[in-house]
């Protein structure tokens, strides 16, 4: 066989091979929807049906459109706004989102044919941040933050349920005011920490203070209750002994007869202890003992 005339055949048979590929390709029927998406079928630009993950059959006829329902995330930068007090404030958002899957027919048809709804989220999150940072004061806004990311997350929550989406979170970075208020909030902040210091050594000072009145006052009752313990054991003694000078003087009084038995007992000790010896001089007024000579001796 001629080579000319084998190559001329072989070359027919290729493009008729790859026109079946082509063919194969365009009419195969069996198609794919991945997971998180949803398949929008359409006929000449209709909506005919909406298809789950997962294998599906498509006649040649037919478009199948990918359709996203996962979470996304719309970002918006420097969103401006202004507080009741009419002080202006920024600050950037990162919002979470997606469509709800009943609604994926009414999103492609209104708003988008893939599920991004980045733009719409945007404007919405940039009206609803102007609208809740009018209902708060400044200093409300940063005591308060929590408070008005919760009424942002409302908000914007209620603005795209008419987008058929639902926001999963809203973040707030970058929440500023201007230069000369956040100059006027630092010095109140450091004035503020003057003052609670000044007040802390305050209470230190009046503690001590307390203290000492304390332990002072508790030594001058210490001291009074020793003095009050003296003095009742000096007067107690005194009373013993005006009881007991009384007891004596009362019997002295009763029976006279003892004073003269002291003396004699007196007397007798001074005789037993002297040894027989005069003086050798007396005075004219000195005492002579035992020179008491009774009357009957002397006669």
């Amino acid at each position: 066989m001629d080579k000319s005339l084998l190559q001329g055949i072989l070359l027919k048979y290729g493009i008729i091979l790859l026109i079946a590929v082509i063919l194969l390709f365009w009419l195969w029927p069996i198609r794919s929807v991945p997971t998180g998406s949803r398949g929008v079928v359409t006929v000449g630009g209709a909506i005919r049906g909406i298809e789950s993950e997962g294998f599906m059959i498509v006649a040649p006829w037919q478009t199948l459109n990918i359709f996203n329902i996962r979470a996304e995330e719309a970002a918006v930068e420097n969103a401006d706004g202004s507080t009741s007090d009419t002080q202006p404030v920024r600050v950037s958002l990162t919002v979470r989102y997606s469509i709800k899957p009943d609604k994926v027919a009414e999103v492609f048809e209104k708003y988008s044919h893939d599920g991004n709804l980045q733009s719409y989220v945007q404007t919405a999150t940039q009206e609803v941040f102007k609208a809740v940072t009018a209902k708060y004061t400044a200093p409300d806004l940063i005591g308060k933050r929590s408070l008005v990311s919760g009424d942002i997350l409302d908000a914007l929550r209620k603005k795209l349920e008419v987008y058929g989406a639902q926001v999963i979170n809203v973040d707030m970075r970058n929440f500023s005011f201007s230069q000369d208020y956040m100059a006027a909030i630092s010095a109140k902040v450091t004035q503020e920490q003057l003052r609670l210091g000044a007040e802390n050594k305050l209470k230190t000072v009046e503690s001590e203070q307390k203290q000492k009145v304390a332990i002072a006052e508790a030594e001058a009752t210490a001291l009074k209750a020793q003095a009050d313990g003296e003095a009742y054991q000096i007067l107690k003694l005194a009373t013993a002994q005006a009881d007991a000078l009384k007891v004596q003087n009362a019997a002295l009084a009763q029976n006279k007869d003892v004073l003269e038995l002291r003396r004699i007992e007196v007397e007798q000790t001074k005789a037993s202890k002297w040894d027989g010896q005069l003086p050798s001089s007396v005075y004219a007024s000195a005492p002579i003992p035992f020179f008491n000579v009774p009357n009957s001796a002397t006669k």
